[in-house]
């Protein structure tokens, strides 16, 4: 709630705070473990047409990696509950980078390439990206499962959820 509406109360407890701060660990921390994922992926599958040059690839890779901060801001506070939460934030996780990034990256290049040669070229070349995105994300998905594991450790080891039985 914002601090200027006239319903905002204070929250003695802390826990607010606790929550905000807890999404902001998460998004860095999902921008930290799938970058190299995405660096791995430019360096190892072939290149997407539209996207052969340097400084494109390299745009769309950081709209890729700010919709991974999304979702990993958005699944932090949830991965702290129990393990059955951490199970099933590490499989939404696993399953929404790939969706986060290619969806992230397919929506700059639609808009940079109707800004620069028209709707139809951006239609065509968001078109390449989609494909080839999904198709990179199936071969790059044994690091996706892995990063999405350690993200969910490390979160909830942040929170202070006991990840394994003393």
């Amino acid at each position: 709630m914002d601090p200027r509406s006239p319903s905002w109360r204070p929250d003695p407890t802390g826990r607010r705070l606790a929550t905000i701060r807890m999404a902001r660990r998460g998004a860095l921390l999902a921008a930290v473990l799938f970058a190299p994922v995405g660096a791995v992926g430019m360096a190892v599958l072939p290149p997407i047409d539209p996207l052969g040059t340097p400084a494109a690839s390299t745009l769309a890779a950081l709209a890729g990696l700010a919709g991974v901060a999304l979702l990993g801001a958005g699944l932090a506070p949830a991965a702290s509950g129990s393990r059955v939460d951490g199970l099933v934030v590490g499989v939404a996780l696993g399953l929404g980078v790939p969706v986060a990034a290619v969806t992230s990256a397919l929506i700059g290049t639609f808009l940079a390439g109707s800004a620069l040669h028209g709707f139809d070229e951006g239609g065509r070349l968001a078109g390449q990206v989609l494909r080839s995105g999904v198709s990179g994300a199936i071969r790059l998905s044994p690091l996706v499962a892995l990063m999405s594991a350690t993200w969910v450790v490390v979160v909830r080891r942040w929170s202070g959820t006991v990840v394994a039985r003393p």
